[in-house]
C-alpha cells in the first residue's frame, strides 16, 4: 500500500507541471501545481532526487511565466546557450589547463556553416540540380552533428601547431586564431561571395520538427534546455573517466603526467576537439535563433565574456560554468542595462544632471569589469569551484596508513 502511495505522489509531481504548461490560465491547475510541490517536500525520496525534481519543475514552469514577455525568455535562452559554451571552454581551460582566447572562432564556424546552407548564400558557389537553397529546416538536426564534427576538426587543426606552447604564448596564438576566423568571415565575399562579408547572412531558416516550424522563444528555450542537459551529462561522464583524469594530470603537472604515461599530444588534441565541438553545435542554434549572422557577433570580447563565465563560476566545475554563465548574462543583459536606463531616465527628467561624457550606457563594461575584479578578490576560485576528489587508490592508501598508525599506537 505504501509503494502505491509513493507512486501516486511521484505521478502527481510529474503530471502537475505538464498540466500547468497546457492550462496555464486555470487557477485549479495552479493550485494543483502548488500541491505537487508540497507533495514533493513530504514524499519519501532522497534529498538529491527531490532537488533534481524541483529543478526540473522550475525549468518546465519558466516558459509559462515568460510566455507573456519574450524578452525574458530570450535572456533565459541566452543563459542556456552561454552555459554550453562555458562548459565547452571549461574542458580546455578548467580540465586541461590550456588557456584558449580564440574559442569564439569555433562558435562562428558552426554558425556560418549552418547559415550558409540554410539561406540562399550557398547558391553563389554550389550548383546542383538535386538540391536547392536554402535547405529545409528539417536539416537543422543533422547540422547540429555536422557542425560539431567540423568544429572539432578545426579544433584539432588549431591544436596541432600549438601543442608545445604554454601559458601566455598559447593564449596569444589562440587569440590570433579567433581574429583570423573573424577577418576571414568579413572578407570572404569576393571573388566568390561565400559569407556575404560584413553585411552578414539573412534570413536563416528556422528548425522544423514533424512539419512544425520552431521559431518562437519557447521552442528555442526547450531546444537549448535539452542540449544543455545532454552536454552536462556527456561532459560529466568525460570528467569522471580516464580521459578526465588525464586532463587533470596535464593541468596539474605536464612533466609528471608524461612520466605516468599520459599521451600529452592525444589528450590535448582531444580537449581542443571536445570543447570546439560544443561551440560548433551552439553556433548552429545561435544562427537559427537569430535568423541572422555577421562577423561582429564573434569578436574578441565574445571570447573574453565566455572566459569570464568560466572564471566567475569556477574553473573545472560544470555547475560553476552554468552559474557563471547565468551571472554574466543576467548582469550584462538585464541588471547593468536596467541601471543604465534608470540613470538615463533620471537625467532626462532633470532630477540629476549627467554630462554626455558620463553617459551610463558607455560605462556598462567598466562596471562589469569592476564587479569581476571584486569577485576575483572575494572568491578567487569562483562561485562554485571544482572539488578535488581523491582517486580510489589514494583513499585506500589513506585508510591503510590510518590503520597501520592505529595498530602501532595500540601496540605501544
Amino acid at each position: 500500500m505504501r509503494n502505491i502511495y509513493n507512486k501516486v505522489q511521484i505521478l502527481l509531481i510529474i503530471v502537475a507541471p505538464a498540466l500547468f504548461l497546457v492550462f496555464d490560465n486555470s487557477p485549479i491547475t495552479f493550485l494543483l501545481y502548488l500541491f505537487s510541490l508540497f507533495t514533493l517536500y513530504k514524499c519519501q525520496l532522497k534529498i538529491p532526487i527531490k532537488i533534481g525534481v524541483a529543478i526540473a519543475n522550475l525549468l518546465l514552469i519558466i516558459p509559462v511565466v515568460g510566455r507573456s514577455n519574450s524578452f525574458y525568455m530570450d535572456i533565459i535562452t541566452q543563459v542556456g546557450i552561454y552555459s554550453v559554451l562555458a562548459i565547452g571552454l571549461n574542458i580546455v581551460v578548467g580540465f586541461a589547463g590550456l588557456l584558449d582566447l580564440g574559442y569564439v572562432g569555433f562558435y562562428a564556424t558552426g554558425a556560418y556553416v549552418y547559415a550558409i546552407f540554410a539561406s540562399a548564400q550557398a547558391s553563389n558557389f554550389i550548383y546542383s540540380s538535386w538540391v536547392s537553397f536554402p535547405i529545409s529546416g528539417n536539416w537543422f538536426w543533422l547540422f547540429l552533428l555536422i557542425c560539431m564534427i567540423i568544429a572539432a576538426l578545426v579544433g584539432v587543426l588549431l591544436g596541432l601547431p600549438v601543442l608545445r606552447l604554454k601559458g601566455d604564448y598559447l593564449a596569444i596564438v589562440t587569440l590570433g586564431f579567433g581574429e583570423i576566423i573573424r577577418i576571414l568571415l568579413n572578407n570572404m565575399d569576393k571573388p566568390i561571395n561565400i559569407t556575404n562579408g560584413p553585411k552578414g547572412i539573412v534570413p536563416v531558416e528556422p528548425p522544423k520538427l514533424f512539419g512544425i516550424t520552431l521559431n518562437s522563444s519557447v521552442h528555442f528555450y526547450f531546444i537549448v534546455l535539452i542540449v544543455l542537459l545532454l552536454t552536462i551529462v556527456v561532459v560529466n561522464r568525460l570528467n569522471n573517466s580516464r580521459i578526465g583524469r588525464a586532463w587533470t594530470a596535464i593541468r596539474e603537472d605536464e612533466l609528471a603526467a608524461r612520466t605516468m604515461g599520459v599521451p600529452l599530444v592525444k589528450m590535448k588534441l582531444m580537449a581542443f576537439a571536445c570543447g570546439a565541438a560544443f561551440a560548433g553545435m551552439m553556433g548552429v542554434i545561435f544562427a537559427a535563433k537569430q535568423s541572422f549572422v555577421d562577423p561582429s557577433s564573434f569578436g574578441f570580447m565574445e571570447s573574453i565574456g565566455i572566459l569570464a563565465m568560466v572564471l566567475m563560476g569556477g574553473m573545472g566545475s560544470i555547475a560553476g560554468a552554468v552559474i557563471g554563465a547565468a551571472a554574466v548574462v543576467i548582469l550584462q543583459f538585464q541588471v547593468l542595462k536596467e541601471l543604465s536606463n534608470f540613470f538615463t531616465s533620471l537625467s532626462t527628467s532633470g532630477i540629476i544632471q549627467i554630462p554626455s561624457q558620463l553617459d551610463p550606457a558607455k560605462y556598462e563594461r567598466l562596471v562589469f569589469g569592476v564587479i569581476l575584479i571584486i569577485m576575483c578578490i572575494l572568491r578567487p576560485k569562483g562561485i562554485l569551484p571544482a572539488k578535488r576528489k581523491l582517486h580510489i587508490a589514494g583513499k585506500k592508501t589513506l585508510r591503510f596508513i590510518k590503520k597501520e598508525k592505529d595498530s602501532f599506537l595500540t601496540s605501544d
